[in-house]
């Protein structure tokens, strides 16, 4: 019953991959070989046929059916993408990172590159000495004109925690995994998160250069794996970038890498969405808080995913939270992410993610809304 259940998911996706074809006449060939998997899973040899003869009917319901789509589409932040990278632990996401960052233009000459070295997203001791990610951290890099937020989770399933309030600030994921070893454990935990959550995935398949590496099982067990948490047919026709962090390298096609990860780059554009824009108006701020830092001279500070409205340096500001009593203050410092540091702004809008200053009993799960006018205009 179970096998059954699976065929008949692939089917469902098989159907959905025709729709989309004739009504944009564009189908990559991994989506045509996974709705011919589909086909011969069921031995249904005249599966194309029937299928294809119903989706020609439906052409017209499909195009009626698009436009009243484009008419309802949510305004977004398309200068913003906001990623999290998900992977098992030793899969090389962090050097992946580090990869992401020189190319993107970070450092400013070989020598600044040499001095940061290797994993430098890895900066506690504990994470240098055990050669793995434990905290969660975020750094921004510019690709054209788009800020890419990326946050780095970690990959030991000790610190799921730790990756699930990272999930509540990004809009899609870039899931690596081994060339070798395919999806593990701690992948499927965390992606099943990203999942239920309605993002989508970006499937890096990291360390190509290695001498065993098999594409096709490794992109097929990933595809399985989808259909096993049961994502929708737009997560499950995932896009696929072969990579190997250590050279820097990335392709479509993992017989031929390009000289760099502008491919990488460019999926991360096109395959992740831009986050979501009801409003920037200051009276609907909403901002949750999923991470807390520390500064020497500036003290706590809250680092929030701003879901709607927005927020000025100096604003008058609350934090409310279902079982605490609502905290008021103003913010002292803005900051957004830029490079691997920070930079201060005079403001932020929704789909941004910020680090504020000036509310001392700030926590994580709190949400940050406005207090101006005694917060009596603040969303609910």
């Amino acid at each position: 019953h179970k096998d059954q259940l699976f065929c008949q998911k692939r089917v469902f996706f098989f159907t959905a991959e025709l729709n989309r074809i004739f009504s944009t006449m564009q189908l990559s060939a991994l989506s045509w070989s996974r709705a011919a998997t589909a086909a011969l899973l069921l031995g249904k040899t005249n599966a194309f046929t029937s299928i294809g003869q119903s989706t020609f009917g439906m052409s017209q319901k499909i195009i009626s059916s698009s436009s009243s789509l484009n008419m309802s589409e949510v305004n977004r932040n398309e200068k913003i993408r906001n990623i999290a990278v998900i992977a098992h632990v030793d899969h090389g996401k962090t050097t992946l990172v580090d990869a992401l960052i020189q190319q993107s233009g970070v450092f400013r000459d070989q020598q600044q590159t040499d001095e940061a070295g290797k994993c430098v997203m890895d900066s506690e001791d504990q994470e240098r000495e055990r050669g793995i990610t434990i905290l969660a951290k975020n750094l921004a890099v510019m690709r054209g004109d788009v800020k890419i937020n990326v946050m780095d989770t970690p990959g030991h399933a000790d610190f799921g925690g730790e990756v699930e309030r990272v999930l509540s600030m990004a809009d899609g994921v870039l899931l690596v995994v081994d060339s070798v070893e395919g999806p593990k454990p701690q992948t499927r935990f965390v992606l099943d998160k990203a999942l239920k959550k309605g993002m989508k995935a970006l499937v890096v398949v990291n360390k190509i250069d290695r001498p065993a590496a098999r594409p096709d099982y490794v992109v097929d067990k990933c595809f399985d794996l989808f259909v096993e948490l049961d994502a929708s047919d737009v997560q499950t026709d995932f896009t696929v970038v072969y990579a190997s962090g250590i050279q820097g390298k990335a392709g479509l096609d993992p017989e031929a890498l390009d000289d760099d990860l502008g491919v990488l780059f460019d999926a991360i554009m096109t395959s992740i969405d831009a986050p979501t824009v009801a409003t920037v108006a200051t009276d609907d701020l909403q901002a949750l808080v999923a991470n807390i830092d520390v500064d020497e001279y500036k003290g706590k500070m809250g680092i929030a995913r701003i879901t709607n409205g927005s927020v000025k340096n100096g604003m008058q500001v609350s934090l409310v939270h279902p079982d605490k009593t609502k905290q008021t203050g103003r913010i002292s410092n803005l900051f957004v992410f830029d490079n691997l540091g920070k930079r201060e702004v005079e403001s932020a809008e929704a789909g941004e993610i910020i680090m504020f200053t000036g509310l001392d009993a700030v926590e994580i799960g709190d949400t940050l809304v406005t207090n101006e006018a005694g917060g009596a205009n603040a969303a609910d």
